[in-house]
């Protein structure tokens, strides 16, 4: 039997998202480690139910996808575990805004792997949507438009406005080759090559496309399920529709550059128009 005979695989949604058994991650092999890798860039996020990984075996998993981000702002599991991350509802880490992780940063991350440590009796559903298929279905002008165009990001909703970074308003996928969307309602500030009042209207507008119901999964949480997303061409948000304690631990692995999709040297930054005396007088 093949490790991919072995798991199976149910598509949760069109666009994105599948629930896979028959792997034990707290023991994967290689084999069945380039197995999830392959359907974690198909299916852009995937679910694996009743895994209960200790904190060693959450961080040894992150690591077979690269080097772990130490978060600058979240609350860490433990001296011994800083690379874990702990999200609980009663301290006010309910991330009930569309975002993509960390995009302040340079290298955003490639991926984050959370484990569902305890669940409200209801409700405290995440959802992802496709960034790519987001982009796909856009206009052809609108696309070449967007093609062109790149964006500041800020770490302002941390109070740290000043740190920030400059992206392409569309990424290509360094593995897959997808175009995709790479703007949020979180952290992105301005579209640099546009006046203020056009970035405004131009993001808003991405923001409110993006979100439509059908690029989007919906996952209900239960106790011991991991979820792991590729951060480069998803966002998510948290449904706050719950009563009750939602306990999470989140590694997230350091990301790349974001490789712009299009040509984004065909305009210049924009700068307020400057008029002379002499034109003015005239």
């Amino acid at each position: 039997m093949t490790i991919s005979s072995a798991i199976d695989v149910r598509r949760l949604a069109g666009t994105l998202g599948a629930e896979l058994r028959g792997l034990d991650l707290g023991a994967v092999d290689d084999a069945g480690f380039a197995e999830l890798h392959r359907l974690l860039l198909e299916h852009h996020v995937v679910f694996l139910p009743d895994q209960h990984l200790t904190p060693d075996a959450h961080r040894e998993l992150a690591r077979r996808f690269g080097e772990i981000e130490l978060h600058p702002f979240l609350q860490k599991f433990d001296d011994d575990h800083p690379e874990i991350v702990v999200l609980e509802a009663e301290k006010g880490m309910i991330a009930d805004v569309w975002h993509t992780d960390v995009t302040f940063a340079a290298s955003p991350p490639i991926c984050s792997i959370l484990h569902m440590v305890e669940c409200p009796p209801f409700g405290g559903d995440t959802m992802w949507t496709n960034q790519a298929a987001v982009f796909a279905a856009l206009t052809p002008p609108m696309q070449e438009l967007l093609l062109g165009l790149t964006a500041v990001h800020t770490a302002a909703v941390f109070g740290e406005p000043d740190v920030e970074a400059e992206h392409p308003v569309v990424r290509r996928h360094p593995e897959t080759r997808e175009r995709s969307l790479f703007v949020n309602r979180q952290f992105t500030q301005r579209i640099v090559q546009l006046r203020p009042e056009e970035s405004e209207a131009l993001l808003s507008f991405l923001s409110r496309f993006s979100e439509q119901p059908q690029f989007t999964v919906r996952y209900p949480w239960t106790p011991g399920t991991v979820g792991i997303w590729d951060n480069r061409i998803t966002q998510h948000y948290v449904v706050n529709d719950f009563d009750g304690q939602r306990i999470l631990h989140r590694v997230t692995v350091l990301g790349d550059v974001p490789e712009p999709a299009g040509d984004v040297t065909r305009w210049d930054t924009w700068a307020p128009a400057r008029f002379s005396a002499a034109a003015v007088s005239g």
